[in-house]
């Protein structure tokens, strides 16, 4: 039976056929994997995510985290699986052996984690963070704070999350007022409190233990002077034994639009005078450290994005196969003999759309994963150095421009289900409100769009963002050769051109130092730079698919239109392939080229939103105290 959270074929063709990851292989690190090991391992998390995960994710929407008097307690289902996760090793999977991991590539653990949070994105986020805490403890930390603390989080027997936000502060780290004061060259009172803390306090495991950003006493203000702490929830004894509790209370849980399994907390540590905390890497390295985390939620949170519209899309598939509704509208109310939905014109756009984004999204959110691996493999220094420049162009891109067009995905699937998708009797009103978050957390999308202009375009002087466009051209002209695909190579090859144009456009207002001018087009270059994207991974997918299918034909001996057609409906591959064109020629044909006007507004110098007054705006505006 087919799944209707991921397209395990799609994820094999972009793994394998696209980018080619047994490549990784014949690195010395991941040397001792195969690609039966790879696949059966996505195998066991489709089953976990389909028979455990899933069938839970509404108990999670409806029953939600639920706070009571300093406690937190999660639906009884999630607790049984909360445990199994752990102790089937997903949380440090792609975590090198040394450390306690499996040593996995992350291509192929990003494949796993779409299928997580396409089943139960609630209760994924809770062993997601518990990782990003373990990653610092790994990277920053001493022997003895990996002694005690590592082992225990990276297996998932405690919990993790990062504590950043403070009431008031947003995403505006450098007014962190959370207070560390000196007890010994490594332990700290810390007094403070952080809000919008995800898996803050829950009662699945005995122990949470939280990276806080805190400043020292006497340090220097701004971000300059931020230092990070670990505080568990209760203090660890020499024997890794639960000691005394470590003054770290809940003072209660947000009450959210979605996602409403997953615990947001809202943290006090030292209201008594008794919150511990030990000093991980150097003082004033607070910053640095977290944004580690910071960017490896980044990424989770376009892999959690992707997932979601997945699911959406294929339960939108499912429904539009089942549900009979209309006639023929060719025959002008002479029939009353009732279609499917998806025989209906707008039905099958809508169904297209979704599944186009859906395949360029995969793809977008495999291939940052894939250049990780390239990076952590690579003993190339030069080869390491722009692998991880592709990361860090991508991260903002994945982050904002997924979660954006995943939200709508989830849009377009209730409008496939019409009048009920609105209701709770189908789960894709679910998904849209789960979708939502993952446009605001890890740093809003324009905060994602202002990194990209900001820091990602100028990186090494440009280096990085030409080397991406050689990239394209690569995949341009090997497309070219082609004959039968030429309409769509030259809708790629313009889409590439605007890009590049709105790109030198953006930064020669930088240059000028006209920075509000060139920030007020971020948010729609990135999407530009998004749009592109997709457009360079559906040709590339275009080309393979391209040859397969013809190879197929070739073997069936399938001449004309008919014999083809009836080769589609009968070989499952073939129809595969068949699938990943369309795929490829809507969204290059269809959805592309609305780029170019994208790209005219950026390169449009009217700055009406800076030069408007703000009691312009509006009444509210025009009475408001400053």
């Amino acid at each position: 039976m087919a799944s209707v959270l991921v397209e395990k074929r799609d994820i094999e063709f972009v793994l394998y056929e696209q980018f080619d990851i047994l490549q990784l292989t014949n690195k010395e690190k991941f040397s001792l994997f195969s690609k039966d090991e790879f696949d059966m391992i996505i195998e066991q998390a489709l089953k976990f995510s389909d028979n455990v995960l899933a069938p839970i994710n509404q108990d999670g929407d409806r029953i939600g985290a639920k706070w009571d008097n300093g406690k937190v307690t999660l639906p009884e289902s999630f607790h049984r699986p909360l445990k199994d996760y752990g102790e089937a090793g997903w949380v440090s999977a792609a975590d090198d052996v040394e450390a306690g991991g499996q040593g996995l590539p992350m291509s192929v653990d990003t494949a796993c984690n779409e299928m997580f949070h396409a089943a139960n994105t609630a209760l994924n986020l809770y062993p997601g963070l518990a990782h990003g805490a373990g990653k610092l403890i790994e990277l920053y930390g001493t022997e003895e704070q990996k002694r005690k603390y590592l082992g225990k989080v990276y297996s998932f027997e405690w919990g993790g999350t990062m504590c950043l936000t403070e009431p008031g502060a947003g995403s505006d780290l450098a007014h962190v007022a959370t207070k560390a004061v000196r007890i010994d060259d490594t332990h700290f009172r810390i007094t403070g409190q952080k809000i919008f803390i995800t898996g803050g306090d829950y009662d699945s495991k005995p122990n949470i233990i939280h990276p806080v950003l805190a400043r020292i006493e006497g340090d220097p203000p701004g971000i300059k002077g931020i230092s990070i702490f670990i505080v568990p929830k209760y203090r660890v004894n020499d024997d890794l034994s639960l000691g005394e509790f470590n003054d770290v209370a809940c003072a209660g849980i947000e009450h959210k639009m979605g996602i409403k399994g997953s615990a947001t907390c809202q943290l006090s540590f030292g209201d008594s005078g008794n919150c511990v905390g030990e000093l991980l890497g150097h003082p004033c390295q607070g910053i640095e450290i977290m944004f580690h985390m910071m960017n490896e939620e980044r990424l989770n949170v376009g892999v959690q994005s992707l997932g979601l519209a997945s699911t959406a899309y294929l339960n939108a598939l499912k429904y539009a196969q089942e549900r009979l509704q209309g006639a023929d509208i060719r025959l002008k109310g002479k029939s009353t003999t009732l279609l499917q939905l998806i025989k209906h014109p707008d039905i099958r756009r809508n169904l297209l759309w979704m599944k186009s984004y859906v395949e360029g999204l995969r793809a977008l959110n495999y291939y940052a994963a894939f250049c990780l691996d390239q990076r952590n493999a690579e003993t190339d220094e030069q080869k390491k150095t722009t692998a991880n420049g592709f990361l860090e162009f991508f991260t903002p891109v994945c982050k904002a421009y997924s979660s954006d067009r995943a939200y709508e995905i989830c849009a377009q699937a209730i409008q496939v289900f019409g009048g009920y998708g609105f209701c709770g009797d189908y789960p894709v009103e679910q998904f849209a409100r789960d979708c939502k978050i993952t446009s605001l957390y890890e740093g809003t999308n324009g905060i994602q769009a202002i990194d990209l202009v900001g820091r990602k375009l100028p990186m090494g002087k440009g280096e990085f963002f030409k080397y991406i466009v050689s990239q394209m051209d690569k995949t341009i002209d090997e497309a070219a050769a082609n004959l039968s695909i030429q309409k769509y190579v030259e809708i790629v090859r313009k889409a590439k051109s605007n890009m590049v144009d709105a790109a030198q456009h953006i930064m020669g207002l930088m240059q000028h130092m006209s920075i509000p001018e060139a920030f007020l087009s971020a948010t729609p270059f990135l999407e530009v730079m998004g749009d592109t994207i997709l457009g360079w991974m559906h040709l590339w997918q275009l080309g393979i698919a391209e040859k397969k299918l013809a190879a197929i034909f070739e073997k069936a001996n399938a001449l004309t239109e008919d014999e083809r057609r009836a080769v589609i409906l009968e070989n499952r591959e073939a129809a595969f392939y068949s699938g990943k064109i369309h795929s490829a020629r809507f969204f290059i044909s269809k959805v592309l080229p609305v780029q170019e006007g994208k790209v005219a507004s950026i390169k449009d110098d009217d700055f009406a939103a800076l030069q408007i007054e703000e009691s312009a705006f509006g009444e509210v505006a025009a009475l408001a105290k400053v």
